[in-house]
């Protein structure tokens, strides 16, 4: 006669759907996130100057990024870059994905831009080399200064026969670069060329 009812099992059931522990992730996806994350700290601290005043980093993120490029001690550094690490855990995921979209553009641009910079010095060996090669480049860049490229190439050839500094060589390389239409600023002729110039003449 008594009616025990009360109990509904629908609700039990659907509590259960809806365990926490369902959505909850995954030690070991936790963990590969944070590697993740750390990997991403370590390419920040690592970027060029330029390149990391330009990514869209919060204050926090920032700071202690910059403390990790400014320290020397192997020691030190690496429990900096593991206070990045947790630094970059407390970003929303959208702070994240624009900075790895950011990294991602570096990246892009490094990459032509090494490529055109191994085309620039493969183009200068050759003018160097072969006089048809500059009649080739000509064609190729009628708007290039025949005159000045001439000279320079002569001058380079007799440097290069005697010994001398490359100044004409480097001033070469400036020249194939702003001829074909990536004309250098002053000062941001790339270090790695300069150090390859110097290996060459060694």
């Amino acid at each position: 006669m008594t009616r025990k009812t009360r109990i509904q099992p629908i609700e039990h059931g659907d509590s259960a759907d809806l365990d926490p522990s369902d959505e909850r992730p995954s030690k070991s996806q936790l963990k590969r996130e944070m590697h993740a994350l750390q990997a991403l700290g370590v390419e920040l601290v690592e970027l060029p100057k330029d390149a990391f005043k330009r990514m869209p980093m919060p204050e926090a993120l920032a700071d202690a990024v910059r403390e990790a490029r400014r320290i020397t001690d192997h020691e030190g550094k690496r429990r900096q870059i593991q206070y990045v690490g947790r630094v970059m855990r407390t970003l929303a995921q959208e702070e994240i994905a624009a900075l790895r979209t950011a990294l991602d553009t570096h990246r892009g641009v490094n990459k032509a831009e090494t490529a055109r910079l191994h085309w620039i010095e493969h183009t200068r060996e050759q003018l160097i080399a072969h006089d048809d090669a500059f009649t080739a480049f000509l064609r190729t860049h009628p708007a290039a200064d025949a005159q000045e490229g001439r000279t320079l190439i002569r001058n380079a050839r007799k440097e290069a026969q005697q010994g001398k500094p490359p100044r004409y060589f480097r001033e070469l390389f400036q020249w194939i670069k702003t001829a074909s239409g990536g004309e250098a600023q002053d000062g941001e002729t790339p270090d790695s060329t300069e150090d390859d110039d110097d290996q060459t003449d060694a």
